[in-house]
């Protein structure tokens, strides 16, 4: 996120219900990357919250140019660089206990990698939403960065770290189902 801050503190939204029903009927989850549709759909259930925005990251290297690519990366020694557009998950919190739980739990995620999972708030989408958070895979000294060119084996490390992170997080909301 190229306006990614620090955690903010909650504040009162009064029109908080409004805006998650507006969200959801704009829902469209054809339009959600395919390895995170569930997890979308997670988050449409839970009346405490709404998604704003996400995207499951993708790898672009020769040979394979589509922004859209969900294939993991192959294993090959001629790839040098990779670049990485940056997967997370940009949501809205209701400002009550459950929202303030939620929050909690999603804080636990970081430490599965702290070196490329970051937990903070984007300044654009906190102008349009207060209470919005997001959860992005980046590595740290690039978490300001929508996209970044990255050598092979960090490629492979950040697609692992995506993976347990898309894992941890569909496990804690499906507990919440």
């Amino acid at each position: 996120m190229e306006t990614f801050t620090e955690l903010k503190d909650f504040v009162e939204n009064p029109g908080f219900t409004e805006q998650r029903e507006r969200a959801l009927a704009n829902l469209d989850l054809s339009s959600i990357d395919v390895p995170i549709v569930h997890i979308i759909s997670f988050f449409a259930k839970l009346p405490y919250c709404f998604t704003l925005q996400s995207c499951y990251g993708h790898f672009l290297y020769p040979g394979q140019q589509n922004a859209n690519n969900y294939k993991p990366l192959p294993i090959v020694d001629n790839i040098k660089r990779v670049e990485y557009r940056i997967a997370y998950i940009a949501l809205c919190l209701e400002n009550n206990d459950h929202g303030r739980a939620l929050l909690q739990d999603l804080s636990k995620i970081p430490p599965i990698d702290p070196d490329y999972i970051q937990i903070g708030c984007a300044d654009w989408f906190w102008k349009r939403q207060v209470n919005s958070f997001v959860l992005q895979v980046e590595p740290y000294r690039h978490r300001y960065k929508d996209r970044v060119s990255v050598d092979y084996l960090e490629a492979r490390r950040i697609e692992n770290t995506r993976y347990d992170f898309f894992a941890y997080l569909y496990t804690l909301l499906y507990e919440r189902q």
